[in-house]
């Protein structure tokens, strides 16, 4: 699909333009969310970008409340919790990322096998603006 190589930098490039990407295996098949220029599979070094679908199901979250700095920067802590969770991508892998569309402060109310679909935060400003990976109920 593109010529940029498999990395983790051309990954959030991806990101920017509103594309989830992942990396396929020529050997064995297998597909890897986020990116690999190896498969871990395999060995193989013959990878190819693939766009994911974004949809998938929530396999497990956590409620934080004592964010990592670039969180609380994004206006995250104790007053006002965020969910992350692994989603389970109907192509297969799996991934981690920020959860949106819940109450993190009622996390009993969160289901697990809630459909999700792919969505893209934007945080910063000027040339640390970035986009970032999260997913939302369906």
């Amino acid at each position: 699909m593109s010529e940029r190589p498999i990395t983790g930098t051309a990954f959030y490039q991806y990101l920017a333009e509103q594309k989830l990407m992942g990396s396929r295996c020529r050997s064995c098949g297998r597909l890897h969310v986020p990116p690999r220029p190896l498969c871990p599979a395999c060995y193989g070094d013959e990878m190819v970008w693939e766009e994911i679908g974004g949809e998938g199901k929530l396999i497990a979250f956590t409620a934080v409340h004592i964010a990592p700095t670039a969180m609380i920067e994004a206006g995250y802590g104790r007053a006002n919790p965020y969910c992350t969770g692994i989603v389970q991508l109907d192509e297969g892998p799996a991934i981690s990322a920020q959860i949106l569309g819940v109450d993190p402060s009622q996390p009993e109310q969160i289901e697990i096998g809630a459909p999700v679909r792919v969505a893209f935060v934007q945080r910063g400003e000027g040339e640390k603006e970035r986009t970032y990976l999260a997913f939302e109920k369906a």
